[in-house]
């Protein structure tokens, strides 16, 4: 069974990725490096207060704007386990399962959840708990193919290991 459980950080409607990770930063490649910018123009203590393991939640239309893959990247290695938004904008969606960003579509949790709340989150089952107030929301669980590619750590590790296997 694969989960994830973390401190929660929230935020509003339509964080584009011109908001998690800003275009000056493009050019980088060191993951450390996007990670320690990774939603500095909406919240410039997120990167300090982050752990390994926590939670985003957001509402609705979450990764709209450019097509960057360098966002959901930002996120992942800031050690965010899993991004649980309303909406997610397709794009973003996309390039997230192809890092192998977890992410969850739960339109409740998302308006429930607050910052500083403890959640767990079943991938098998896209069952969200809220441990602070014991609430439990349900998600649509990916379907196993997506699953075993973010458990691979994402589309190109997950066809290195189907090459490698051949």
């Amino acid at each position: 069974m694969q989960e994830a459980r973390g401190r929660v950080f929230t935020f509003g409607n339509d964080v584009n990725t011109d908001v998690i990770l800003p275009g000056k930063y493009l050019n980088v490649t060191d993951p450390a490096e996007l990670a320690s910018h990774c939603m500095e123009s909406e919240d410039p203590q997120f990167t300090r207060n982050v752990k390994p393991g926590d939670i985003m939640v957001a509402k609705k239309n979450f990764g709209c704007g450019s097509s960057r893959e360098h966002a959901p990247l930002s996120i992942k290695y800031a050690g965010v386990s899993c991004v649980i938004a309303a909406t997610f904008a397709r794009i973003f969606f996309r390039n997230a399962i192809n890092i192998g960003l977890p992410i969850l579509e739960c339109e409740e949790a998302a308006e429930d959840i607050a910052a500083g709340d403890e959640v767990s989150v079943n991938f098998d089952t896209g069952r969200i708990t809220n441990i602070t107030t014991g609430k439990i929301y349900q998600a649509a669980p990916f379907p196993p193919f997506m699953q075993n590619l973010i458990a691979c750590g994402g589309l190109v590790n997950y066809s290195r290991e189907k090459i490698e296997n051949m």
